[in-house]
């Protein structure tokens, strides 16, 4: 990891591919990731850990699954911020934006979905890296 600012506007340009994040930073053994985010994610949970979410440009909405079998959006725009719970199915979905998420490193981003049932547009990853 750099001992150097990290200026994220720079570091989304270095990148276009969707749903595959990159990891900026490291912090007492969390990843502060970014993404481009367009089209459907995956349904996932994650059951050791929350996900934060910061929108820094466009539209994410996440579907969430309520304790009884509900789904509801949460709508975020620029600036938002949203932690899904731990254990919580999630899905998120955006016509396109940028996100910074928070989370402990070694996290998948496609959480206990794995293979076959990760779609072409997602990359099943815990981060990689940046540039």
């Amino acid at each position: 990891m750099s001992t150097q600012p990290v200026n994220l506007t720079e570091a989304l340009a270095t990148f276009s591919d969707s749903w595959s994040p990159r990891i900026v930073a490291r912090t007492n053994d969390y990843d502060v990731k970014i993404a481009h985010a367009v089209g459907d994610h995956v349904w996932h949970s994650h059951p050791d850990t929350d996900e934060f979410f910061l929108v820094l440009d466009g539209v994410l909405d996440i579907e969430v699954r309520e304790a009884d079998g509900a789904a509801r959006t949460v709508a975020l725009r620029k600036g938002d911020t949203y932690v899904v719970p731990r254990g919580q199915e999630h899905k998120p979905y955006s016509p396109g934006g940028t996100i910074l998420m928070f989370e402990p490193s070694g996290t998948s981003s496609t959480g206990d979905v794995k293979g076959d049932e990760v779609p072409e547009n997602v990359d099943s990853t815990t981060g990689r890296a940046l540039g």
